[in-house]
């Protein structure tokens, strides 16, 4: 199940790097809502909506997702993770870290992601790279 799990987190960032849609809707549960890092309720069809030009190599150069970690209760699961990203913004560099969480369920069969909520992290805070499970340079996956 762990297992799953993880696959389905690579998916979610990955579909967030290709601005992949399609996939990522797949992977929401009907009800899904997100939960900004200042506290906004996204709804579902505004939150794809943005996702469809959310990443652009160009304004966000690097990319990772580090300190995975998994929890399974019955048919809930908590999927939690930290990105570091560097980010061009009025042409000066910006690198910095936000913990997610993610909240799936298990419907028929399959894990649906019914909540993502985004947390800044303090540079106090900051897991090491050696936690790095992947990451992309100018929106390239890196071995």
């Amino acid at each position: 199940m762990t297992a799953e799990l993880r696959a389905l987190n690579a998916r979610f960032i990955h579909n967030f790097i290709t601005n992949d849609v399609p996939s990522h809707d797949a992977i929401l549960h009907k009800d899904f809502i997100c939960i900004t890092p200042t506290g906004v309720r996204v709804s579902r069809a505004d939150y794809l909506k943005a996702w469809a030009t959310g990443f652009d190599a160009t304004r966000i150069p690097y990319f990772d997702y580090r300190d995975e970690k998994i929890d399974v209760f019955g048919v809930t699961a908590l999927l939690r993770s930290t990105n570091k990203s560097t980010r061009m913004v009025e042409g000066v560099e910006t690198t910095g870290m936000t913990m997610y969480t993610d909240t799936y369920v298990r419907e028929d069969g399959a894990w649906k992601c019914v909540q993502a909520q985004i947390t800044p992290v303090a540079p106090a805070n900051y897991p090491p790279d050696e936690t790095i499970v992947k990451k992309y340079v100018r929106g390239q996956i890196q071995p």
